[in-house]
């Protein structure tokens, strides 16, 4: 009997003798290699399982300062750290609203700040920073510090006085970007990751700076668009007899909503807020034109905000068909401390005072654009001596995530919690509104301010 053939194998010629012996080595036991490839194997599907874990917690950040927090503490699991940073600082840097940022991790305010008074040339992430060539890939910096005897002699002292050995920085670099920034962490004993470690993070180094990149230009253009809204709005409220103005306008990103406040003839004043639909450029430009076309038609018939809103109806359906608007007009005679006012699907005010918190009964309409003839009878108000009445755009209700009956109470509650204390100050007035209106209490006190896509604009008009 004929011995049997081993089968033919793509790639593997059945021909070859078989190996002179048949049993391992005594060195290797049985199986040794399988099992070595199979520990292989399974490190690398759990390197790519945190990795894809990383970016995909990345991912769904969306706003710089969080991204920035998620990139220096994924970057610490990797490299098995415990406390780094982050910097966000473009190489080329034509626009000035992309500031320089610094995200730490297991680094106080102060640490940060004594951090800063090392020389940039004698940090890891500062060497990086300052290259004048961009890196194909995100280049690395390993440093023991401690051990180095030409450190410098303040980064020393700081290493010190923070108690970390060793640093390891890699620069995040973005192919259509450049490089954007670094980040860098710290070990409190004389360490470095290892190349599997190495290779990790500079595959997420890789995919952060990318998406570092988009925020960047999302965050570029908000900026820019703010500043543009800015521009279209007025530059500063007027002055007149009887009543204090305050406002507060946060752009979210949208960029429609505006307000304004106009002297008319007799002592009057004309008060509006309103929003378009719509985003970015073409936005703020409808937005502007809208405010203009207002005033205009203010002066000329203020007297009647029917009328006001009726030609701006008029205006928009001729001039912008697939646009709509919301739009509250008022026209204030702060002498009797009357208003008149009439809205175009527009939230109703919210009157503030000692002995009420209420909300103005106004007509119901749909917004500007949506129908061919629009007509809503005005409402007559008047408040008493020492209140307030703010009028406020849909964003507001819309940035508290809640259903407009429960947006409104939330409101509602706000307003008539406000001290007495502050009662005679519009700005605190809509400040404390804002403080308790928006999740998690938002700051909107300062420039730039923002944690929505929703425009805000509050005005408050206190009568003396």
């Amino acid at each position: 009997m004929s011995a049997p053939h081993m089968p033919k194998v793509a790639g593997i010629d059945s021909a070859l003798p078989a190996p002179a012996h048949t049993v391992a080595a005594l060195h290797e036991p049985p199986g040794a290699p399988v099992v070595m490839i199979q520990d292989r194997l399974a490190g690398w599907v759990s390197d790519l399982t945190t990795l894809h874990e990383l970016t995909e917690r990345l991912a769904k950040t969306g706003s710089m300062d969080a991204a920035l927090n998620e990139v220096v503490r994924a970057g610490a699991a990797l490299v098995g750290s415990s406390r780094g940073l982050v910097v966000l600082e473009p190489a080329s840097r034509a626009d000035e609203h992309i500031p320089r940022t610094t995200v730490g991790l297991g680094f106080s305010h102060g640490d940060l700040g004594q951090l800063e008074t090392v020389p940039r040339a004698a940090t890891s992430y500062g060497r990086l920073l300052d290259e004048t060539t961009e890196p194909a890939t995100a280049a690395e910096s390993v440093g023991d510090v401690l051990g180095d005897p030409g450190l410098d002699p303040r980064h020393r002292e700081v290493a010190v006085r923070l108690g970390y050995s060793a640093t390891y920085a890699v620069s995040l670099t973005a192919e259509t970007a450049g490089r954007i920034g670094a980040a860098s962490w710290f070990y409190d004993e004389p360490a470095e990751p290892v190349e599997r470690q190495r290779h990790l993070v500079g595959l997420y180094a890789r995919y952060a700076a990318e998406h570092l990149a988009r925020l960047l230009e999302l965050e570029s253009t908000r900026a820019r668009e703010s500043t543009i809204a800015d521009e279209l709005l007025p530059g500063r409220l007027p002055r007149v007899p009887g009543v204090r103005l305050a406002v507060r306008h946060r752009a979210g990103g949208d960029g429609g909503d505006w307000y304004d406040a106009l002297p008319l003839p007799d002592g009057a004043l004309g008060l509006a807020v309103g929003s378009v639909s719509g985003s970015g450029p073409s936005a703020l430009a409808a937005m502007g034109r809208l405010r203009a076309s207002l005033r205009a038609y203010a002066v000329m018939e203020g007297e009647d905000p029917v009328a006001v809103l009726s030609d701006l109806e008029l205006l928009l359906r001729l001039t912008e068909p697939a646009r709509t608007a919301t739009v509250l007009f008022a026209h204030t005679e702060p002498a009797s401390r009357r208003i008149v006012l009439a809205g175009a699907g527009h939230a109703p005010p919210l009157i503030v005072g000692e002995r009420r918190t209420e909300f103005v009964e106004t007509s119901l309409s749909a917004p500007l654009g949506m129908l061919s003839c629009w007509e809503a009878p005005s409402v007559a108000v008047s408040p008493a001596q020492g209140e307030t009445v703010l009028l406020y755009t849909d964003g507001l209700l819309r940035r508290t995530g809640d259903p407009m009956d429960r947006a409104f109470a939330r409101l509602h509650a706000a307003a008539a919690s406000v001290p007495r204390s502050l009662r005679d100050d519009p700005g605190a007035i809509a400040d404390h509104v804002l403080r308790l209106v928006l999740p998690g209490g938002a700051d909107v006190s300062g420039p730039g301010a923002r944690g929505s896509a929703e425009d805000v604009v509050i005005l408050a008009v206190r009568f003396d």
